[in-house]
């Protein structure tokens, strides 16, 4: 995964998914996937691409519960720190949860909690970046940007297909 600090101004091709929880959007350039997001009301012109394809049939092949880890050329803008979490975030495994506390760990400070939370909420990549397994301290589901029910709908679906017992603490 490569993250960059350049503002993309305009993505030539987008594409939609119809998932079984929403309408994702895909937003790419010739080379890299730029956005995956939710959103039930978008309309805009389609003008797919092979990468776009290509991410249609990762996330077809996640939803039937043949795909774990994805394989696609992303690009991210973010800060530094931003770029550290999304990383972070690309570790914690499939059908697994971990706190946005345990997250702030990884860098050695416990008090960078929040930072590491708007970090996560500022994640475009939904699913590909499974910003959804970041979890309270408490094992509430907090903080995700397309809803509480979709994170909660995914991290069931994710624990049902590996054989793991879902963890929220």
């Amino acid at each position: 995964m490569y993250f960059c600090n350049m503002k993309i101004v305009a993505f030539p091709f987008i594409d939609v998914f119809l998932s079984p929880i929403g309408k994702i959007v895909i937003k790419a350039t010739k080379t890299h996937i730029h956005q995956i997001y939710f959103d039930d009301e978008f309309s805009s012109v389609i003008n797919e691409s092979a990468l776009t394809k290509k991410t249609i049939q990762q996330l077809t092949e996640f939803f039937e519960g043949k795909r774990k880890h994805f394989d696609l050329p992303l690009m991210q803008e973010g800060t530094a720190f931003q770029q550290q979490v999304w990383q972070q975030i690309l570790l914690v495994p499939y059908g697994e949860t971990i706190s946005y506390l345990e997250l702030s760990q990884k860098f050695n400070d416990e008090n960078l909690v929040r930072a590491v939370a708007s970090a996560n909420a500022k994640n475009r990549l939904a699913i590909v970046v499974p910003c959804h397994r970041i979890v309270a301290a408490n094992g509430e589901l907090t903080g995700y940007a397309w809803g509480l029910k979709r994170k909660s709908v995914l991290l069931d679906f994710e624990a049902k297909n590996s054989g793991k017992k879902l963890s929220l603490f």
